[in-house]
């Protein structure tokens, strides 16, 4: 992502590549607040954050598994989203998970999860701090060749990354998307 963003982006940018899983992931902590204190006193805020953590999700776990219908919802809460995750468990314990229409894993869960976030939180922006034209929005960047999802991956690190990227580099005025899950630079 980080070579696409480079590739395209035409302001300052500060690029940092890790070198493996979690490598060159910030923890949260005194470094963090610093450069939070950084950017403003110096930068006015930060107009783009991209967590480039490599990661495979299959879009079809999100698209496709007849989850809970609470996480369709268009007004859950982060509460309930809390909730889901124990549930989850619970039913797993007890061997129905597929009958109540969860995936196999657990990090499937997670990362529907995330993309629940992303949409309560872009919710959230567009009720509190709808002049800021802030976009927020989770995408998959499908099964890509990394050193997590291996050599037998479809795609190339460098296609992988277009939808990140797209949406990264959508221009200030953009209307849209917001509180959206893309793949393919596609909502699905």
């Amino acid at each position: 992502m980080a070579r696409g963003l480079g590739r395209q982006f035409s302001g300052d940018g500060c690029w940092r590549r890790g070198t493996g899983r979690g490598a060159g992931r910030p923890r949260a902590g005194p470094s963090i607040r610093a450069l939070r204190d950084l950017l403003r006193k110096e930068h006015a805020g930060l107009d783009l954050l991209l967590d480039p953590t490599p990661f495979r999700v299959q879009a079809e776990v999100t698209r496709k598994t007849r989850r809970p219908q609470k996480f369709g919802s268009e007004d859950i809460t982060e509460q309930e989203l809390v909730g889901l995750p124990n549930k989850f468990a619970e039913d797993t314990k007890k061997g129905v998970h597929r009958n109540e229409g969860w995936p196999d894993t657990a990090y499937g869960v997670t990362k529907i999860g995330v993309t629940v976030l992303s949409r309560i939180h872009a919710r959230k922006l567009s009720e509190q701090r709808r002049g800021d034209k802030i976009l927020l929005n989770a995408c998959c960047p499908g099964w890509v060749r990394t050193d997590m999802a291996g050599p037998k991956a479809p795609k190339s690190p460098e296609v992988g990354a277009e939808t990140p990227v797209y949406l990264a580099l959508l221009p200030s005025d953009s209307e849209g998307p917001h509180g959206e899950f893309l793949t393919e630079k596609k909502k699905s």
